[in-house]
């Protein structure tokens, strides 16, 4: 009659086919899957965007979601630089000198309009825009932005980190002052910030 041995039940997290068991895609895809999910943020936080900050990376809002739950006050275990506030000339070679020493791949976030654009403190004290100093890949409007903000960053910042690939290499070249560049170099920082104090030349017995 053509009878024949009824199947087995396939049980929970059983494959019918083992030939099926593999899995197909891009390096860049899984490089940057993997960057996006482990994103280490260097707080930079100079003032009250510093507490929205706070507030995000706390139990309520948790960054830890998207993998961000290790802050890394070492500049060399960070890939993400967060200026949360705005930024004077006393502090730019500090901010420099921080994004200097992390390693690449690296990203920057300019949260708030201080530090995006020197917001309401249009005196020759502030930086008018972090991007004179260090190149930022997203910027997040408001005075200060909320959590929900700062979140939306983030993801906007995951999004570009997956459109990048692996084979272009002016991603992760150092952006130096050139002749047609925005960012200013270490030195002319360093000449700029010395009437308002700069911390970095003084000592404890100065």
């Amino acid at each position: 009659m053509g009878l024949t041995v009824p199947a087995e039940p396939i049980g929970p997290g059983e494959i019918s086919d083992p030939s099926a068991n593999y899995m197909v895609t891009k390096l860049s895809a899984l490089l940057n899957w993997g960057r996006t999910r482990s994103l280490w943020p260097m707080p930079f936080g100079t003032a009250c965007c510093a507490i929205e900050f706070m507030a995000t990376a706390a139990s309520r809002f948790d960054i830890a979601r998207f993998g961000m739950e290790r802050q890394a006050f070492s500049p060399r275990q960070a890939d993400v630089l967060i200026c949360a506030g705005r930024l004077p000339f006393k502090l730019a070679p500090v901010i420099r000198r921080v994004w200097d020493q992390m390693p690449q791949p690296k990203w920057s976030i300019s949260m708030g309009a201080c530090a995006s654009s020197g917001g309401i403190f249009d005196t020759y004290t502030m930086v008018q825009g972090i991007d004179t100093i260090i190149p930022v890949d997203v910027y997040v409007p408001g005075c200060p932005p909320r959590p929900e903000g700062l979140l939306y960053g983030i993801l906007m910042l995951q999004k570009k980190i997956s459109g990048e690939l692996v084979t272009d290499t002016d991603l992760r070249r150092e952006q130096g002052l050139g002749p047609d560049g925005l960012f200013l170099p270490p030195r002319q920082i360093n000449e700029v910030s010395e009437p308002f104090g700069n911390s970095v030349h003084q000592t404890r017995s100065a």
